[in-house]
């Protein structure tokens, strides 16, 4: 009995698990949207408000809105009067005290993470820690930059030592490159390496997999 429901249990806990998020996900943006919808009725006339109320009803419609919003806004920033208009626009923020302070940090981050020329979690490495001897993967975030790059004028990179089995936690190190070893795996291979605790390990490189026949 116990085998039987393990077995069952390994089969509806990722489709159940992938569900709820997509559920989440998808509720968030209609949520989102129906608050935009609320927000735009103090400003249309009253006869428009009936047929805001109803597109807050239709399932999915905030994700194919936020969706082909995301897509619009992609490509008026791609050509050259978007991004002067983006520029304009960025000078306006920095300028409000508050705002540039947040507005400039989350930027940075999300110019950094997403850009396609950055480095941040392009590559996955195992480094010691939080001892010698005991080792653990990290994604190299780039180096250590301002006054921290100052201090550590040698070959050190900038790591990001996720917790498990939540990677959105974790830890920033600075450490000498001689001190890590880079892997061959990619950063979804690492990331589900994590995750699992260690249980689904990626399968080796074909160059490990020769050498460990013939060895």
């Amino acid at each position: 009995m116990k085998k039987y429901l393990i077995a069952g249990l390994l089969v509806w806990l990722p489709l159940a698990i992938t569900i709820w998020v997509l559920h989440a996900i998808l509720g968030m943006l209609d949520g989102l949207f129906a608050t935009l919808l609320t927000a735009s009725q103090a400003v249309l006339p009253e006869a428009a408000h009936g047929p805001l109320e109803m597109l807050k009803q239709v399932p999915g419609l905030g994700v194919i809105v936020m969706v082909s919003a995301l897509l619009l806004t992609g490509v008026f920033a791609a050509n050259m009067f978007g991004q002067w208009a983006l520029r304009q626009g960025n000078v306006l923020l920095h300028k409000i005290p508050i705002v540039k302070s947040i507005y400039s940090s989350v930027k940075q981050v999300s110019d950094t993470l997403f850009s396609t020329s950055g480095n941040a979690f392009r590559e996955a490495v195992l480094v010691q820690y939080p001892r010698e001897g005991s080792w653990t993967i990290a994604f190299v975030t780039g180096r250590p930059g301002g006054e921290a790059g100052e201090y550590l004028r040698d070959d050190y990179l900038s790591l990001y030592v996720p917790t498990t089995p939540n990677p959105t936690s974790g830890f920033f190190l600075m450490v000498p490159r001689k001190d890590v070893i880079e892997l061959a795996m990619s950063v979804d291979e690492a990331l589900k390496y994590i995750i699992s605790m260690g249980v689904v390990a990626p399968p080796l490189p074909v160059v490990l997999a020769a050498r460990n026949q013939h060895g």
